[in-house]
């Protein structure tokens, strides 16, 4: 196994791994009586991200790592672990709003409205070079800047409707 191949290893398993917490948290949250806002957008997204990783396993799995790279991408996974434990059992990779409860501010939420997506963000632009596929991250930015700017649109309008809910007391 290339060390190219063992960092995709990591974070392929990392994936699976959110993917299953966010199915269990989706599902809490739903019994709870959330409710799921612009779901239409969801399959865009994991067809980037489902794009990408496959990829980078194409193309990277024999480069050479860049070590300045990867640094940046795992000090990027130990701000993703702490938006993943501010948000605990909220914690989603769609958009689920629980109604009358307030909006996370602490965390990373103190500094960012969207610090999810910034990781996200940074990871797509970081992964590819530490694998050597500039050109791919310059791609999959790109692609992540469209479906993220669909996204955040979608998740704004739905948390200003809850905070006026929240608000008025409805």
């Amino acid at each position: 196994m290339t060390f190219a191949e063992l960092i995709l290893s990591v974070v392929t398993l990392q994936r699976a791994g959110e993917l299953v917490v966010s199915r269990f948290n989706t599902r809490r949250l739903l019994a709870r009586g959330a409710t799921e806002v612009a779901p239409g957008h969801y399959p865009l997204i994991v067809a980037v991200h489902a794009a990408w990783l496959v990829s980078l396993w194409v193309f990277g799995r024999n480069q050479p790592a860049n070590n300045i790279a990867l640094v940046g991408y795992l000090i990027l996974q130990g701000v993703r672990f702490w938006v993943i434990r501010t948000l605990g059992s909220r914690w989603t990779t769609r958009i689920i709003i629980l109604p009358e409860r307030r909006l996370v501010s602490e965390g990373p939420y103190r500094y960012l409205s969207h610090p999810n997506y910034a990781v996200v963000a940074g990871e797509i632009a970081l992964l590819p070079p530490a694998l050597s596929l500039p050109l791919l991250a310059v791609v999959f930015t790109i692609l992540n800047a469209v479906v993220l700017a669909i996204r955040i649109r979608s998740e704004n309008r739905a948390l200003a409707a809850s905070r006026e809910t929240i608000v008025r007391g409805a």
